[in-house]
Formats: C-alpha cells, sequence, structure tokens
C-alpha cells in the first residue's frame, strides 16, 4: 500500500525526529513528473551504494551526520546541490535525516 503524499498547500512536518528516528523509515512527501521529495532516513553504519540519479538534486541534513563519495560530511543543517547525473553514496555515520529533493527535466 502506497503512503499518500502531500497535497498542494498542505503543511509537512519536518522537525528532527529525536528518539524516533530509529523506528522510522524513508517516505516519500511528493512525487510527479518533474519534482520528487523524499524524508531520507539512513541509519548509523548503513551505506547507500554508489548511483545516479537523472535529475538535479538537494540534499538537506535535518540531524544526524552522513558521509558522500567519501568525502563530503553533512551533518545537521547542512545543505548540498548535486548536478545530475552525479555518481554518489550514502553512508551514516550516525541515525540520519535527510530532505532528498529531486528536479527532473523534460
Amino acid at each position: 500500500m502506497a503512503l499518500p503524499h502531500a497535497k498542494p498547500g498542505e503543511v509537512v512536518n519536518l522537525r528532527p525526529l529525536g528518539e524516533e528516528l530509529g523506528n522510522t523509515k524513508t517516505s516519500a512527501l511528493v512525487k510527479s513528473d518533474r519534482f520528487e521529495a523524499v524524508r531520507l532516513i539512513v541509519p548509523a553504519g548503513t551505506t547507500i551504494p554508489s548511483h545516479e540519479v537523472p535529475g538535479y538534486l538537494t540534499l538537506h541534513c535535518l540531524e544526524g551526520r552522513v558521509v558522500l563519495n567519501p568525502s563530503v560530511e553533512l551533518c545537521a543543517g547542512d545543505w548540498l546541490f548535486l548536478d545530475r547525473g552525479a555518481p554518489h553514496s550514502i553512508q551514516g555515520l550516525e541515525d540520519s535525516s535527510l530532505l532528498l529533493t529531486i528536479f527532473f527535466d523534460d
């Protein structure tokens, strides 16, 4: 069963999850043919292997710490932009929650 996505004008709570972070799974917030927003959960010690996305993307670390490609560290409050098709991996240094946005071309 698919989770409901946010509707235009609907407020979405992206505050830090705190103690609930360990019990939370990644969830899509909005998905359309041009845009996708996801609350990405990366537990400590896990790695999302290197991959590419066919759009421009941003990562905003909401809480925790992660490392990308193994030399860029994001901590709570940090934001990063990647060009479309840029290979990247993500490793959780701490239990982490990130806002992932993807902007697709035509």
